[in-house]
């Protein structure tokens, strides 16, 4: 697989717990956050270990995507975890392909699952 975007951001929840939302996103029904808009599905966990899950392309009309999930502590020491995505493919695409999903990504979980552990 040819990784296609990856970001790194912190999270304010312990990377267990981090590792849980990613594998049980609606495990908290008090804080959900994977909000799919039109045109996607819940990604299926295809492997999870104690620091990365492998979700399941959330976009059918792109079944041969992945997203990788590495969870590990704060490098700067801090409480948290650190969250990498990587967005993997079959094969490269054009960066103006790309671009919407890695934004998607972001928001998905940079802003929403990150803003449901400061509830």
């Amino acid at each position: 697989m040819h990784p296609l975007a990856t970001r790194r951001r912190s999270q304010p929840a312990p990377p267990w717990a981090v590792v849980e939302a990613l594998v049980r996103p609606d495990g908290d029904p008090a804080r959900p956050w994977l909000l799919l808009q039109p045109g996607e599905v819940r990604p299926l966990v295809l492997e999870a270990g104690p620091a990365h899950v492998l979700w399941s392309s959330p976009w059918p009309g792109r079944p041969g995507l992945r997203v990788r999930l590495d969870v590990t502590a704060r490098a700067d020491g801090a409480d948290g975890a650190d969250l990498r995505w990587t967005l993997l493919g079959e094969a490269p695409l054009p960066l103006d392909e790309v671009r919407p999903l890695r934004r998607r990504l972001d928001e998905l979980l940079n802003r929403d699952l990150r803003q449901s552990f400061d509830q």
